[in-house]
């Protein structure tokens, strides 16, 4: 199957020159997802794990509008301004994941895309 790229309405649209998922019919590879709202309001200068829940919302509607949902991501990479912060997003994170979480990778970015603390990208299979 070829290439396909995903789009919802309930998750931030993309700001450049990219999709917020793309898919080959198994797999789905995500964007990395920040904490704007669908509508596009930033939440940068919430806490970190208030970023964190958005930025999974939105990964979880882009999941869904491809397919599939969080249930069923293999992997997660977690960018972070501040690894600092790694504990408080953590916390968030761990409640999205409660059974089988994913491999997952946390690094500390230079900057993230309009002064956010947290992005959150992941790729996932359909089931």
């Amino acid at each position: 199957m070829s290439k396909e790229t995903v789009h919802t309405d309930d998750a931030p649209a993309a700001a450049g020159a990219y999709s917020q998922a793309t898919t080959n019919g198994d797999l789905v590879f995500t964007a990395g997802q920040i904490a704007l709202t669908p509508d596009g309001d930033s939440l940068a200068d919430k806490p970190v794990p208030v970023q964190t829940t958005q930025a999974l919302d939105n990964l979880a509607a882009v999941l869904e509008e491809a397919g599939t949902s969080l249930d069923n991501v293999l992997k997660t990479t977690v960018f972070l301004a501040d690894i600092d912060d790694f504990e408080a997003m953590n916390e968030t994170y761990a409640t999205y994941f409660e059974e089988e979480p994913p491999a997952r990778s946390a690094v500390q970015a230079g900057a993230l895309p309009l002064e956010m603390d947290v992005e959150i990208e992941a790729v996932a299979t359909k089931p």
